[in-house]
């Protein structure tokens, strides 16, 4: 049988526009959930997938790179397209409102919550309500032409090994 992974969603994308899955449709999907005080996993995964893009030259314009947060409280359009600066120029970035990152989140399998505050852990001061870390899955998943999965990857994936998974689908 299938994965199910993956179905309907409607979000809003870093230029404010309200984006639906059916505005990717007739290209891959290269799809990471993350947000953009993350330290370490989003940056890495968000680079290897623009350099997977860009390794597959030409055919990269077969493949929609998106972003979606899983923090849509700090997570406006405004930053995420300030954030996306630093990757493809082609990368989309989606938010919503809660429930709508919920439902996405769900749908494609995705865990996040928000991690406890390390300081207040070790006796310190409690930090700033906007200073915090969100624990989340990490997985690049690859979503054919019709929306559906065909594969994911860790998010530690190689721009290499990303690019040759998808050269399998173009």
């Amino acid at each position: 049988g299938a994965a199910l992974i993956g179905g309907p969603f409607t979000l809003v994308d870093q230029s404010g526009a309200q984006r639906s899955d059916l505005d990717f449709r007739g290209k891959l999907m290269l799809i990471y959930f993350g947000y953009t005080h993350c330290p370490d996993a989003c940056p890495t995964a968000l680079q290897s997938m623009t350099d997977a893009i860009d390794t597959l030259g030409e055919r990269g314009a077969g493949v929609e790179s998106i972003f979606i947060t899983v923090d849509p409280a700090r997570d406006t359009p405004a930053l995420l397209k300030r954030y996306l600066e630093s990757f493809h120029p082609r990368m989309v970035a989606l938010t919503g409102d809660e429930s709508a990152i919920v439902g996405v989140a769900k749908t494609y399998r995705i865990f996040y919550t928000k991690a406890k505050d390390q300081h207040a852990a070790a006796g310190a001061a409690q930090s700033s309500n906007q200073d915090y870390l969100i624990d989340h899955s990490s997985f690049i998943y690859l979503m054919g032409r019709d929306g559906r999965y065909l594969t994911h990857y860790p998010g530690n994936a190689s721009p290499e090994q990303l690019a040759e998974g998808i050269r399998k689908f173009l």
